[in-house]
């Protein structure tokens, strides 16, 4: 499949992992395009990347695919700078958490394929998770041109939209609550009376190794965890206090605020 020209949006964090992600996975530069309010931005992606970096109303002329990284909140005015310059023929993805389609389609030419998207940080080192959803208009093809940005970024999968506020509170958000759990670990090892390096090394080799093994192993997380915890044993009793500080109701509880907040993110905007 030939590489469609893509212009990125909006490179903030996600955006330039957007960016850089083509470029390793071979992407020629020239069609590689972004966009930054600032010179200073726009001079360092140029430098970091050697991609032409435009202003938007260049960027929609120039592109087949749209990659639109903005805050959710600044969707809006976006679309409306861009008014008449869109073709139908183009292909806008969203990566605006909580945004519908519907949201862009509404402001597009009539026929404009809409696919949403939600990646995550891990994009950085090749291990996101991204989740593509066809919105109007968008055929396989479209779906097949989305993949072909994200793959390259780790693993993607398609949802229908509905559960696309459930993959923001599991995935699209999750990199934060391991990074909390982790975080939580090493503090706990220095009280423990560790060398705060040393408790670092011990918790992060300890859930990438964990990671690695629930994937590669292809066994439920029950069965490993079983597997650790001896009766009576050490784990047993610290699986005990996670157990009566409620960890299930609390990930729940959480996981439930996040998709209830894409919610709301969605209903301001539009």
């Amino acid at each position: 499949m030939s590489k469609p020209t893509v212009a990125v949006l909006g490179t903030g964090k996600i955006g330039e992992l957007v960016v850089a992600g083509l470029l390793r996975s071979g992407w020629p530069q020239e069609n590689v395009l972004a966009t930054a309010r600032r010179p200073v931005r726009a001079a360092e992606l140029t430098d970091r990347y050697g991609v032409d970096v435009v202003d938007n109303a260049t960027a929609a002329g120039r592109a087949d695919v749209l990659a639109i990284a903005v805050k959710p909140q600044d969707a809006g005015a976006l679309l409306d700078g861009l008014a008449g310059r869109i073709g139908a023929g183009t292909l806008v993805v969203s990566l605006c958490a909580g945004l519908p389609t519907g949201f862009f389609a509404s402001r597009l030419p009539e026929g404009t394929p809409v696919i949403r998207v939600m990646t995550n940080t891990p994009a950085i080192v090749d291990q996101a998770m991204t989740a593509i959803s066809a919105g109007p208009h968008a055929t396989g093809e479209h779906l097949d041109i989305a993949e072909q940005m994200f793959k390259p970024l780790g693993v993607t999968v398609r949802v229908p939209e509905y559960q696309q506020d459930a993959v923001t509170a599991i995935s699209g958000s999750g990199p934060a609550y391991f990074y909390l759990f982790v975080e939580a670990m090493i503090e706990a090892g220095v009280l423990l009376g560790l060398p705060r390096a040393v408790a670092h090394e011990l918790a992060v080799q300890t859930a990438a190794g964990s990671a690695a093994m629930l994937r590669e192993s292809g066994e439920h997380p029950v069965k490993l965890r079983e597997a650790v915890t001896s009766p009576a044993g050490t784990t047993a009793a610290a699986l005990r206090e996670l157990e009566r500080h409620g960890i299930r109701s609390a990930v729940l509880g959480a996981l439930e605020a996040a998709r209830d907040r894409a919610g709301e993110i969605a209903a301001q905007a539009r």
